[in-house]
């Protein structure tokens, strides 16, 4: 792989007054292709810093969405520190800040400004809820947004809500906004303008929830929280085996369901039956089709189980605990170095984008005497 391949933004300069998740992940997608990331900070740090120190004594959040960058510690209320930040931007392809609504205008890097003054710079803006409407002061972190966007009213089994297990709304923000950056990138080679960005959590995570809630206005009717069932379509869940694992089945056409029934539940009868010929039938009788694929499975072991599903091509996984993600075959690895050691992640999606190995999670302020030097007046 060249490095056009695996550097494509190789010579992008971006400067990021990011802090949490949303922001930092957007940017740290840019650094992984190649980009020079400066993450502003201020002198406690990017609080993500302080979320734990579990992950060979840093913070797995910051850890995870920060690798490649060079931190400068900065006062953006201080006068000699805000000439700083705007020359920096000044060479800058990209600015991008998630802090509150309004504070980055307040001391001179509000994206209009910026852009009026850099006509060829995209700028980036991550809010909660959006810059304008009744919730756009609102303090917005994720399991709030998961909980506005009705995101829990969908998910888990029914009784008490819960939140989704990993920070999602931050997540879909964060990848959202360094796709959308990339698409400015290739448009202003065509045009030479910049581009103005503006996301929320909520925005990006109401249009996530497109499905349920058009099932919702067209039809009055919302998917019911069905735990690991699907709302739509059956057998597609969860069955417990007789070794006490739980296997997920997904059976999505009939074609699957001939073979499920003849193959894996020796009950060829069931092919035939016309109360669950199609999945509109099977939805009508859930319990029942839950029930005959349950009785089943509670009879065989794992093993045979995956065997018989695998023969017979019904898409099927394992429910797992972190222990098995930490050892699954399929899961790739990095190693990026910090102050406290080499930690170990997760590889970036896409298996042919290769992480430098020299690559640093920074410390705080770490490179704030070199970049004050560089873009010194």
């Amino acid at each position: 792989m060249d490095e056009s391949t695996s550097k494509p933004l190789k010579g992008v300069l971006v400067v990021a007054l990011e802090q949490a998740v949303a922001a930092p992940l957007a940017t740290c997608r840019l650094a992984d292709a190649g980009a020079r990331v400066i993450k502003l900070e201020r002198a406690e740090g990017d609080f993500a810093r302080a979320y734990d120190s579990v992950a060979n004594g840093q913070s797995a959040y910051f850890a995870w969405a920060n690798r490649g960058k060079e931190s400068v510690v900065v006062d953006i209320k201080k006068s000699s520190d805000a000439s700083l930040i705007q020359r920096i931007v000044s060479r800058a392809d990209v600015f991008i800040q998630n802090l509150g609504v309004g504070a980055a205008a307040r001391v001179g890097l509000g994206s209009t400004r910026l852009r009026d003054q850099h006509p060829g710079l995209i700028t980036c803006d991550i809010s909660g809820y959006g810059e304008d409407g009744p919730y756009a002061a609102m303090k917005a972190y994720d399991l709030l947004i998961q909980a506005e966007t009705g995101l829990v009213s969908v998910s888990g089994p029914p009784g008490e809500y819960g939140r989704v297990g990993v920070s999602v709304c931050d997540i879909a923000t964060g990848v959202s906004a360094a796709l959308a950056i990339n698409e400015a990138i290739i448009g202003r080679g065509s045009t030479g303008q910049g581009t103005a960005i503006r996301l929320s959590l909520f925005d990006v995570m109401a249009e996530w929830m497109s499905v349920p809630l058009l099932q919702y206005d067209y039809s009055g009717l919302g998917p019911d929280r069905v735990g690991l069932a699907h709302p739509s379509i059956t057998p597609y869940g969860g069955f417990l085996t007789k070794d006490g694992a739980t296997l997920v089945i997904s059976v999505q056409n009939e074609r699957e369901w001939h073979d499920l029934a003849t193959k894996v539940l020796d009950k060829p009868e069931l092919a035939s039956d016309a109360k669950y010929v199609d999945n509109s039938a099977r939805m009508q009788r859930r319990e029942q089709v839950d029930a005959i694929v349950q009785n089943v499975f509670a009879t065989r072991s794992r093993k045979k189980l995956e065997s018989q599903l695998s023969k017979a091509r019904i898409a099927y996984g394992a429910v797992n605990g972190l222990d098995d993600l930490s050892k699954h075959p399929q899961l790739r690895r990095i190693r990026v170095g910090s102050e406290t050691g080499e930690i170990e992640m997760p590889a970036h999606p896409d298996a042919n984008r290769a992480v430098n190995p020299a690559t640093r999670i920074p410390t705080l302020g770490q490179h704030s005497d070199a970049i004050r030097a560089e873009f010194s007046e």
